[in-house]
């Protein structure tokens, strides 16, 4: 019996400050979920022009990727953009908080806030309807 042998892909780490040094038009790395792009090649092919990656070259692009809703073509495409991925040791400088835009107001107020309070207004707008229409 034959043993198969695995081929083990050993991953290029790059340090952030590497990837932030590559912001030329020479070199231009981006960072997406931790694995550094090397875009340089594809800066005049990119078809929201090459602008949008010169933006976030040298730094993490991963929001600005997303965002934007890449088909699975694009995704595939990239793949073959990839060097190596981000050092462990500096993932959590470029990690974000979870940023939400949902205010939270605690709940103070009971049930008669909640229908005695409009309740009251909709028999005051009443009484001034029937008063005005009742004087013509």
């Amino acid at each position: 019996m034959e043993e198969k042998e695995e081929c083990k892909q050993t991953v290029k780490y790059y340090r952030l400050s590497e990837v932030e040094e590559r912001n030329t038009f020479k070199s231009t790395w981006i960072i997406i979920n931790y694995k550094i792009y090397d875009v340089t090649k594809f800066l005049e092919e990119h078809p929201g022009g090459e602008e949008v990656l010169r933006e976030q070259a040298g730094g993490d692009a991963t929001e600005s990727f997303e965002d934007v809703g890449h088909s699975s073509d694009a995704r595939e495409m990239a793949e073959s953009f990839i060097i190596g991925e981000l050092h462990p040791d500096d993932r959590p400088k470029i990690e974000k908080p979870p940023e939400s835009n949902v205010i939270t107001v605690p709940d103070n107020g009971s049930w008669w806030t909640n229908w005695v309070i409009p309740g009251l207004a909709a028999a005051i707008v009443t009484v001034m309807y029937r008063m005005y229409t009742t004087e013509e």
